[in-house]
């Protein structure tokens, strides 16, 4: 035991000359095991020869009475395969040792040991140079309790914030949160915005003083500065902005942050109301009651919103039977007309007084005149229609005589001074030309539209209206 130990030059010094040389087996085992809690002498094949305890409340755990015994059996289960892998890298040639944890089994708890094993000098010893690691899960699980603190305590700060959040945005009462040094407004709930009649958002940043006439600034401005102070001053009534009437505003300051901030609310007089949003409730009402039918669809022509004369000409028993639903289901002949409005709509943003037909739920048909209109909507297009009844137009209006070719009985009378061939032709021109004067008037003229509906080429169409004169051509006409 008297032969001198060398200690491995791995360890880590980079000077060779600064090395302390050899040191005596007395001097390396003091050195080695003041480096940690206990340190273990092993053979190579893992069995423990000697024990050195600095830490003691380990000996009271029986470290110092595992000699003898393999230190894989004095560690838990779990920990086995650990100290097999320090072993074998401690005898590995070339191998870095590093330092892993093991869990030693005792009364109460687990005892947690950080361990580094290396070898000692030559022979075919090892040690194992542990630390108590007890201290830093202590820590640990105090950190980790602390974090969960701190999460409960955000988590109940967030829920908190919701609430005052909903509270603010839902309360009928126009707020403002303004900030006591600048005096600029940092939060305004939507009544506030309604009430000044500005778009969400728009009110954030602006000074406070500009929601009052100009004429009562100044007493705003000193109002505010004599709530900072007293915290019961009543409410006063000035006259707001842009002629919105008078309200009466009251302040009182409150601290956030180290940030001193004014809680203003805003009570408005009866008359204190946006003339915009008067104008829209107004033109709701006025759409509402309309004897012409009016419904408004999205791009799918998927129906939004119609009135109750759209309602009353569906057949159906509500609104709430109608939104939602597709537009063609009561509108239009299928697969032409809407086709042909819709077209029409995209190419010109709107159409007037389109013939069709209003199909009702119960099945009666109903002959109708469209216009409609596009629309932008939350960065997409939405349609609105107009819809008028004619039946009622079209049955009582005197009967239009037409200046046809000829009559049935006219065709009639051909018989024996024509051959029948040439009657049928005669009746083919007569058919051919009722044909394209009906569609040239369902499509209000439009040419092209009136070739897709009688299902034939334009260049068909012209040659056939330039055979039966029903229109000057020119070169480029629809």
């Amino acid at each position: 035991m008297n032969k001198p130990i060398t200690l491995s030059r791995k360890a880590a010094f980079a000077r060779p000359d600064a090395l302390p040389g050899q040191l005596s087996a007395g001097v390396a085992a003091a050195l080695l095991a003041a480096v940690g809690d206990v340190a273990f002498i092993l053979s190579a094949q893992g069995a423990i020869l000697d024990v050195a305890v600095s830490h003691g409340d380990l000996v009271g755990h029986g470290f110092a009475d595992w000699i003898g015994q393999a230190w894989s059996d004095t560690v838990t289960a779990d920990s086995r395969s650990k100290v097999g892998e320090m072993l074998a890298e401690a005898t590995r040639p070339g191998a870095a040792p590093r330092w892993r944890q093991v869990n030693h089994p005792a009364a109460g708890d687990d005892v947690p040991v950080r361990y580094l094993v290396m070898t000692l000098g030559e022979g075919d010893r090892l040690i194992a140079i542990g630390r108590d690691m007890r201290g830093a899960a202590a820590m640990q699980q105090r950190l980790l309790q602390t974090q969960q603190s701190l999460e409960r305590d955000y988590m109940r700060l967030r829920q908190t914030e919701s609430r005052y959040r909903l509270l603010f945005d839902m309360t009928s009462e126009p707020v403002l949160i303004v900030d006591a040094e600048t005096r600029r407004i940092r939060e305004a709930n939507p009544a506030a915005h309604r009430l000044l009649d500005a778009a969400d958002g728009a009110l954030i940043g602006d000074p406070v003083h500009a929601i009052v006439d100009r004429r009562d600034r100044d007493d705003f401005i000193a109002y505010l500065g004599g709530a900072e102070v007293a915290d019961d001053r009543p409410a006063v009534t000035l006259r707001l902005g842009n002629g919105r009437g008078e309200a009466a505003l009251s302040a009182r300051l409150f601290r956030q942050a180290r940030t001193a901030l004014l809680l203003v609310r805003v009570t408005a007089s009866p008359g204190a109301v946006s003339d915009r949003h008067r104008h829209d409730a107004v033109l709701g009402e006025v759409v509402e009651r309309m004897p012409d039918a009016f419904v408004l669809v999205d791009r799918d022509l998927k129906i939004l919103t119609a009135n109750a004369a759209f309602v009353e000409l569906a057949e159906m028993p509500s609104i709430d039977r109608v939104n939602g639903e597709r537009l063609a289901n009561w509108l239009g002949r299928p697969g032409i007309d809407l086709e042909l409005i819709m077209t029409q709509l995209r190419e010109h943003g709107s159409v007037r007084n389109v013939a069709t037909i209003l199909r009702g739920s119960a099945g009666a048909e109903e002959e109708v005149e469209m216009s409609g209109v596009v629309a932008p909507m939350a960065g997409s297009d939405c349609y609105g229609f107009t819809i008028r009844s004619v039946g009622r137009r079209l049955r009582d209006a005197p009967a239009v005589t037409r200046d046809v070719p000829r009559s049935v009985e006219q065709l009639t009378e051909l018989v024996g001074r024509m051959s029948l061939k040439e009657i049928v032709r005669e009746s083919t021109d007569l058919i051919e030309r009722l044909c394209i004067e009906a569609a040239l008037a369902y499509t209000s003229d439009n040419r092209a539209s009136a070739a897709e509906v009688l299902g034939v080429s334009r260049q068909s169409l012209y040659s056939k209206l330039h055979r039966h004169g029903l229109g000057n051509l020119m070169p480029g006409d629809n």
